[in-house]
């Protein structure tokens, strides 16, 4: 790990300017501020590919994400609940750590993994926040102990996209200091 960690946020929905994706920028913003260097991937950078085990052949954008995984010091995940879920594309973004499987650093192995989850129904947002920490589980990352729970019935940000509820910048940034308290330790 170099002098400045790398968080890695990945996005799960295709809509620019989601609420997810704000949430998550939150977050990122705020482990800047802690110290931190972050890139955000969400959206058209996530791959399109159906994630397919063992390959030969990965898009630009799978390559992309994996290369980004396999470098990330911590990771901080967002996404809308769809069906009580985690949203297809986060899952097969997610799918892709299986590349990581033989690396010295197996999966998100030793890192810390934040949990953002949007939806405006609160059974909803409980099952997608724990689906995310079953796959972190499983790729042998440490889920924070505080996952945000972000109530988008509320409309937490204006139609200009400016945060109005400052409990959602309160749950994205423990989030972010969570993971980064991890990587201090």
């Amino acid at each position: 790990m170099s002098s400045s960690p790398l968080i890695l946020g990945l996005g799960g929905t295709p809509r620019n300017g989601s609420t997810t994706e704000r949430c998550l920028r939150l977050a990122l913003d705020h482990a800047q501020t802690l110290g931190c260097r972050t890139r955000l991937l969400c959206g058209p950078d996530l791959p399109r590919d159906i994630y397919e085990f063992d390959s030969g052949q990965r898009s630009p954008q799978a390559q992309n994400l994996i290369q980004a995984m396999r470098e990330a010091d911590g990771l901080i995940l967002a996404s809308p609940s769809y069906h009580g879920s985690m949203s297809g594309l986060l899952k097969n973004a997610l799918d892709f750590a299986e590349d990581l499987r033989q690396d010295q650093r197996v999966y998100f192995q030793d890192r810390a993994v934040g949990c953002i989850v949007c939806a405006e129904g609160a059974q909803a947002l409980g099952s997608t926040l724990m689906a995310l920490r079953s796959v972190v589980h499983a790729l042998r990352g440490w889920p924070t102990p505080y996952g945000a729970a972000v109530h988008t019935a509320v409309r937490p940000f204006d139609e200009q996209g400016r945060l109005v509820d400052e409990s959602v910048r309160t749950a994205c940034h423990t989030v972010a200091e969570e993971v980064v308290s991890f990587l201090r330790r």
